[in-house]
């Protein structure tokens, strides 16, 4: 049953999705804002899609955690629903994205079109210049700035693997940094098409004060993470 699901969810998911996009399209002439409420939109109905034929619910806590303007969100990535799954939380967010996303059509379009932060990780130093000055003029703009401090997909429970772009954005941005754990990869997978049954959640937690030393931050980031995301895995 749990492979009829996903199939047919996988079916619906992106028929839907193609909908939703070629529908997006004028709000490409339109205010940034109104794209932001679109992906917005598109966020809900995937997770609406998900509970009704998946039975996997998506569960979001901790929201009195979340920065109501300016703020900067490490979070937990373990599956692609992790970029649209909280996204209707955020006030106006900015993902930190590769620059490779925005070659695809639609996608990146919107990616672009939205203020999202894209950037060439095989430019190293010059990458993490241009990514210090788009988060802060997002900041500037009362957005929240939302890295994947691993840069990539980790399966649960896997060994972190930290990257020092977060590290960066902390000490340029001088803000608190809230981190979010999650267990998603546990319901959507990072490779293949099962969706199994259960709660992705989505958990903020305490801020990490803005000051820190770089490495007291980088130790609490990826203790309070690592810590959160695990015990997520076991209920």
């Amino acid at each position: 049953m749990i492979v009829v699901r996903s199939l047919l969810f996988v079916a619906v998911f992106y028929l839907l999705s193609t909908l939703t996009a070629i529908a997006m399209l004028p709000l490409l002439l339109c205010p940034r804002r109104w794209m932001i409420l679109a992906m917005g939109f598109w966020s809900a109905t995937t997770t609406l899609l998900l509970r009704l034929i998946c039975q996997v619910r998506v569960d979001i806590r901790g929201r009195e955690y979340l920065p109501a303007g300016a703020g900067l969100v490490a979070a937990k990535h373990q599956c692609m629903f992790d970029t649209m799954g909280p996204l209707g939380v955020f006030h106006d967010c900015a993902y930190v994205m590769k620059r490779e996303l925005l070659i695809i059509p639609f996608y990146g379009w919107y990616s672009r079109k939205a203020g999202m932060i894209a950037i060439d990780r095989g430019a190293h130093a010059k990458a993490l210049r241009a990514l210090i000055a788009d988060a802060t003029q997002c900041a500037r703009d009362d957005r929240q700035v939302v890295i994947f401090p691993e840069g990539h997909r980790m399966d649960p429970g896997a060994a972190p693997d930290y990257k020092p772009g977060v590290a960066a954005l902390y000490r340029a941005l001088d803000l608190p940094c809230t981190p979010m754990a999650t267990n998603s990869g546990l319901h959507w997978p990072a490779h293949g098409f099962l969706r199994r049954p259960g709660t992705i959640v989505y958990q903020f937690l305490e801020p990490i004060p803005a000051g820190l030393s770089r490495a007291a931050f980088m130790r609490t980031l990826e203790d309070r993470l690592e810590a959160a995301s695990t015990a997520l895995l076991g209920e």
